[in-house]
């Protein structure tokens, strides 16, 4: 057995010395591409959560799930998705899809944030470095935004791993009692 293995060595140095193209091609590592692919780990929802988001006095967020958002100007609503056992780098895209379209939209990062042609769906795209698996991201109501059925779609590369059904309601308000005659 030992002579084969001593031939095949020195076969592979000739050949390396003989064509040196053959020899990198042959050492050549898989693209950055590639190794992620084969290296990555699936993706799975523990939770996911939808609600409108209170900022306590300490400065802590806290998300009040529910499907009635009221409008009024500066109520913040938004999702949390928690990933089961991942951390590192995670891409991930939203839709936005309101009844109308609103008088404008505004967002903090315009570099991965587009408009449907209609103007009523918003498309973004983020990635973020995430050490507790947890995904979220929140909007806040405008005096220019519509009244009526919302809905908001989270993918993870083509899968979706989240819609989000609610509604942008007329405030309540609270009505005085009639006074007893």
């Amino acid at each position: 057995m030992q002579p084969r293995v001593w031939a095949c060595g020195i076969g592979l140095a000739l050949s390396c010395l003989i064509s040196p193209v053959m020899g990198v091609e042959a050492l050549k590592l898989p693209s950055k591409q590639t190794q992620n692919a084969t290296t990555a780990k699936p993706i799975i929802v523990n939770k996911a959560e939808f609600g409108v988001l209170r900022v306590e006095k300490d400065g802590k967020t806290t998300l009040i799930p529910t499907k009635k958002v009221p409008f009024q100007e500066g109520v913040a609503y938004g999702w949390r998705i928690q990933l089961k056992d991942y951390q590192g780098e995670v891409t991930w895209r939203e839709v936005l899809q309101l009844p109308k379209p609103p008088e404008s939209w505004a967002t903090s990062n315009t570099e991965n944030f587009s408009l449907s042609p209609d103007g009523k769906a918003a498309n973004i795209q983020r990635t973020d470095k995430i050490k507790d698996g947890v995904i979220k991201n929140s909007w806040t109501i405008a005096s220019g935004d519509p009244i009526g059925k919302h809905k908001i779609e989270v993918y993870i590369g083509d899968r979706r791993i989240a819609t989000f059904e609610f509604e942008v309601v007329p405030p309540i308000r609270l009505q005085k009692p009639t006074p007893k005659a």
